[in-house]
């Protein structure tokens, strides 16, 4: 796998971020980046984001391509943190946060509220469970808002605190957007 990406829509399309190799550090696919940001395509001008897990950034940073407001990325792994340090500061922009921390640490204590958060944990960690029920026991989600997740398997979720807006499966990966309810 070559360690880059690139944002491929908005204001930064075609911008290649180079990445550090990382354990469990796995960028949504090109693809699955393209179809996830058609499906925000009405959602992400002047939204909050929140990327937890960043890792390589690909999913905050095409968001701050397309037009959000903020754009917060938590990310533990010291050579993944050291590195998008440098790309944020490349932006040279105050929309962008980057807070070296556990994801899951980060989602129990926070205490801000976000129109969107895009939860993409390394897959053999099972962390999602835990996320959800402290991203609804702290209200980090604006009425409405929404929630990606990127999982290896559909993850039940509770229809009477989420809807499922999209959801579909490329190759080993499964990725869906819910609506908090």
């Amino acid at each position: 796998m070559k360690q880059e990406i690139r944002i491929i829509g908005g204001l930064y399309r075609g911008k290649k971020i180079r990445f550090p190799i990382v354990e469990g550090l796995r960028p949504t696919p090109d693809r699955v980046k393209e179809t996830l940001f058609n499906w925000l395509m009405h959602d992400i001008k002047e939204a909050r984001c929140l990327d937890a897990f960043a890792g390589s950034g690909s999913l905050g940073l095409e968001a701050f391509s397309r037009g959000a407001a903020q754009i917060v990325f938590i990310e533990q792994a010291s050579a993944a943190y050291n590195n998008l340090q440098k790309i944020i500061a490349q932006f040279s922009s105050p929309k962008l946060k980057l807070i070296k921390a556990d994801a899951s640490t980060y989602l129990h204590h926070c205490t801000e509220q976000f129109d969107l958060i895009f939860l993409d944990p390394p897959f053999a960690a099972n962390l999602i469970p835990q996320c959800i029920t402290s991203i609804i026991k702290n209200n980090l989600l604006t009425n409405g808002g929404l929630i990606y997740l990127e999982t290896p398997t559909v993850i039940d979720m509770d229809t009477e605190q989420w809807k499922c807006i999209k959801l579909k499966q490329s190759g080993q990966v499964v990725y869906g957007l819910y609506e908090k309810l």
